[in-house]
């Protein structure tokens, strides 16, 4: 999937399985993690001068974003995150 613009492909980190005590937690119990990897990135927002801004996240980066950010598609039965890079709010190093 290649991204158009300033658009981010990302894909979710997995939840947590069980707790710190060890008590394995159901899908419904488990929240959608808010941490993901960037699979890809666009060209970048495109300026009133005809330019694009460079991208401050990168291919590779582990990031952090809202819980409602983005759009879900399915690709190869694999869940992906299309977002914007304003979108992301911190980058995990």
């Amino acid at each position: 999937v290649v991204p158009l613009g300033d658009k981010l492909v990302i894909k979710r980190i997995e939840p947590q399985q069980t707790t710190s005590g060890g008590i394995v937690l159901p899908d419904e119990a488990q929240q959608k993690p808010q941490q993901g990897r960037v699979l890809s990135v666009g060209d970048g927002m495109l300026l009133p001068n005809g330019t694009r801004a460079a991208h401050m996240v990168h291919e590779g980066d582990r990031v952090v974003f809202g819980s409602y950010a983005g759009t879900e598609v399915s690709v190869d039965d694999e869940t992906l995150l299309i977002l914007c890079a304003n979108d992301v709010l911190a980058i995990v190093r």
